[in-house]
C-alpha cells in the first residue's frame, strides 16, 4: 500500500504529532510506502495566486480554474505545487491528520486542497464523484476536538460531527474519487491523562493494520 499523510499543526509536541508520528510509524513498520507533507515544517504557502504556475492562459485577468486547466495541458505548475500533486496521484490511501479549528480544516490544510486539487488534475471534464479522477484511491480523516465527545453527538452543543465533517467528506474527497473511511477522532485529548491518550494511540495504531479491509462509509449527495 502506497500512504501519503497531509499533516499540519504548529506544535511538534502536540499530540496531533503523536498521533501523526503514529501512522507513519505504523504503517512503515507493516512493510508499506509512505509519503508525507508535513506543512508546518515545509513552511506550504497556503495562499493560491499566479505563484502556482509556471504559465499563463490570461495575463490581464486571473481566474484560478482556468490556469489550472492550462497548466495541466503544459505541465505549467509550479514546483512545489506539481510535488504534491504528484503524491496525491502517487498514494492509495491518503490520510489528512489535523486539529479540527472552527469545524473545518485548519487554513494551511485548506489552502493545500486549494491549491493541490487543481482542475485538469484532480477533477474536471466531468469526472466527479462516482467518475472521479482519484476514483479506486481511499482516504480518511485523523483529527482531535477541543470539545468532548458528548459536544459532537446529534442534538449536542456543537452538533453531530458527521455533519461537522461532511463539506470534507463530500465537497472534498468524494468530489474528486476517494472513497471515504470513518474518520479517527479524538475528542479533547488535551483533558485525557497520559494513559488515556496511550491508549488513544495504541487504537490508532490497531485500527491501521486492518485499514485494508475496512469499507468507506455512505456521506451521499443531498
Amino acid at each position: 500500500m502506497r500512504l501519503l499523510v497531509v499533516y499540519w499543526h504548529p506544535e511538534p509536541q502536540s499530540f496531533n504529532a503523536a498521533m501523526f508520528e503514529t501512522i507513519c510509524a505504523t504503517f512503515r513498520a507493516l512493510g508499506h510506502e509512505v509519503k508525507t507533507s508535513d506543512l508546518h515544517r515545509m513552511n506550504f504557502d497556503p495562499v493560491s495566486s499566479r505563484r502556482n504556475f509556471l504559465t499563463v492562459k490570461e495575463p490581464r485577468y486571473f481566474t484560478q480554474q482556468a490556469e489550472e486547466k492550462f497548466a495541466t495541458e503544459r505541465n505549467g505548475f509550479a514546483h512545489e505545487l506539481e510535488a504534491e500533486i504528484e503524491k496525491v496521484e502517487w498514494c492509495d490511501l491518503l490520510i489528512l491528520q489535523f486539529p479540527l479549528w472552527w469545524f473545518g480544516l485548519p487554513a494551511a490544510l485548506k489552502g493545500w486542497v486549494d491549491r493541490v486539487f487543481a482542475e485538469g488534475r484532480a477533477h474536471g471534464k466531468g469526472r466527479h464523484y462516482d467518475t472521479g479522477m482519484f476514483r479506486g484511491k481511499r482516504a480518511f480523516l485523523s483529527l482531535t476536538t477541543g470539545s468532548s465527545e458528548d459536544a459532537f453527538r446529534p442534538g449536542g452543543f456543537n452538533g453531530d460531527i458527521a455533519g461537522i465533517l461532511r463539506p470534507i467528506h463530500r465537497g472534498i474527497l468524494q468530489f474528486v474519487g476517494f472513497d471515504v473511511l470513518p474518520p479517527n477522532v479524538v475528542y479533547a485529548p488535551a483533558r485525557l491523562t497520559a494513559r488515556e491518550r496511550a491508549t488513544q494511540l495504541e487504537a490508532l495504531s490497531t485500527r491501521l493494520r486492518g485499514i485494508a479491509q475496512e469499507s468507506p462509509v455512505e456521506v451521499g449527495a443531498y
